[in-house]
């Protein structure tokens, strides 16, 4: 399987899906426009796809690896998940919480689920981005937590792949 997500000339996760997003795509002072998912050579036996996006240099920043968006349950033809994809009506995927959702971080409602972008506060961020492809659909409902996504998918993972998409600070 193979992913690919358009980057910057310089290799940067473009503006518009981080901290430095324009008013329109930011709600609670987050960036909350996903970014396009180019997806292929899915495995035989897919049922369905899957994604999670962290961020593991979060760690010594805040303690902990920061969930930035979490979804699951994408058909297994699936090429191309859009940009914007994660607050588009009727997208036909769950959507899991983030980091903001998180009873330490006390974040806006607004934001706890589905898609919040990088917001690097001390230097460029490597952010990881894992699509999976199932031998199921998993039995996720709107707004589950990654570890429920975790137990969910034990045993029906036929293949992941990962991709480090870096952020700029500043």
């Amino acid at each position: 399987m193979r992913i690919s997500v358009p980057l910057t000339k310089e290799g940067l996760l473009a503006d518009q899906y981080g901290k430095f997003a324009p008013a329109s795509d930011m709600l609670a002072d987050h960036p909350i426009r996903s970014f396009p998912i180019e997806i292929a050579d899915v495995p035989a036996g897919t049922e369905s796809l899957a994604l999670t996006f962290v961020d593991f240099d979060s760690t010594p920043v805040c303690g902990f690896t920061w969930i930035h968006w979490l979804a699951a349950n994408f058909p297994a033809n699936t090429t191309l998940i859009g940009d914007d994809a994660s607050r588009k009506d009727g997208h036909g995927f769950v959507q899991g919480k983030n980091s903001n959702a998180g009873r330490l971080v006390n974040g806006d409602p607004a934001i706890t689920k589905g898609y919040v972008g990088p917001q690097p506060p001390d230097q460029i961020h490597d952010y990881t981005l894992t699509v999976y492809a199932l031998d199921t659909t998993l039995d996720l409902n709107e707004g589950y937590w990654l570890n429920e996504f975790r137990h969910a998918a034990k045993g029906h993972v036929l293949e992941k792949v990962s991709l480090e998409l870096p952020s700029r600070a500043n």
